[in-house]
């Protein structure tokens, strides 16, 4: 199954006769909601998602996105109108990050069919695509979450594949050489994990994934192929499932660490590598 899908091709798929579900999930780190901008024009039939209430739970010692309740997440779902027997697309407004949380949410609570609008709505309008500002109400969707469907790491897991596989350090390569942290307690990375900067998954207009091919050797030049054992994180869990979303176009399965550099760094007690190298 494809993961990504272009404008054109969803432009199509809306006049056909199954219209995938519309999630938009406009979002900023540390800025404020999208719903203003979403109501102000949206695609039509869309629905917003709120990353920080929907998507995620609340900030505390398991990171500052941890895991959401999944009553919460499954209501919202059904609210959208998110059915099991119906495909989902979900956009954001163009860099993928919010987006790709909940692809991989959806698909990690079992639903079968969920792509990202690749270029997000930067990508729709750039194709002709219109807005409108008119709300959209969906018939309820019958969507129920069973959690399990991908590969989840805890922070143990995450250290264990730091020594036997490949895990992969989303964030910008200063914050893993630990130049720079500028949100959590400490700068660094987890001992033995590689520096994969999520913003090279994607071709200069920064929203626009790379071909398959381009990621595959991205990916191969990291240690990360479809025969290794995978793992990514991030600051709070979400670039990194951008990136696990950019390993999935190449072909490469991988386990998500969603409590990422914020829940590792919190305990004093784990480990901290600084530099270059994976330590």
């Amino acid at each position: 199954m494809n993961v990504i899908i272009t404008a054109t091709e969803l432009a199509s798929e809306l006049a056909g006769p199954v219209a995938p579900v519309l999630l938009d999930v406009r979002w900023q780190l540390g800025g404020p909601p999208g719903r203003q901008e979403y109501e102000a024009g949206h695609l039509p039939g869309a629905v917003y998602t709120d990353l920080d209430g929907e998507l995620a739970g609340a900030a505390g010692p398991a990171g500052r996105h941890p895991l959401p309740d999944l009553t919460v997440f499954g209501a919202a779902m059904r609210a959208a109108g998110v059915r099991a027997d119906r495909p989902v697309v979900v956009h954001d407004g163009g860099q993928g990050w919010a987006a790709a949380r909940a692809w991989w949410l959806l698909r990690w609570t079992g639903h079968p069919d969920v792509r990202v609008l690749d270029g997000g709505l930067a990508a729709w309008r750039a194709a002709g695509g219109t807005l409108t500002d008119t709300p959209s109400t969906p018939e309820p969707g019958d969507f129920t979450p069973v959690p399990g469907n991908l590969p989840l790491l805890t922070a143990d897991d995450a250290a264990a594949l730091a020594r036997r596989g490949v895990l992969l350090d989303a964030r910008a390569a200063e914050r893993y050489r630990g130049e720079v942290e500028p949100i959590d307690r400490v700068g660094g990375h987890i001992p033995g994990a590689v520096s994969a900067p999520t913003g090279e998954n994607v071709t200069e207009d920064g929203t626009t994934f790379r071909t398959a091919a381009e990621l595959a050797r991205r990916f191969t030049s990291l240690g990360a192929t479809a025969d290794a054992e995978v793992g990514v994180y991030c600051g709070s869990g979400v670039s990194a499932a951008h990136e696990v979303l950019a390993l999935a176009v190449a072909g490469v399965p991988a386990a998500l660490y969603v409590g990422s550099w914020s829940e590792w760094s919190a305990d004093p007690s784990r480990p901290v590598a600084t530099g270059p190298e994976p330590g």
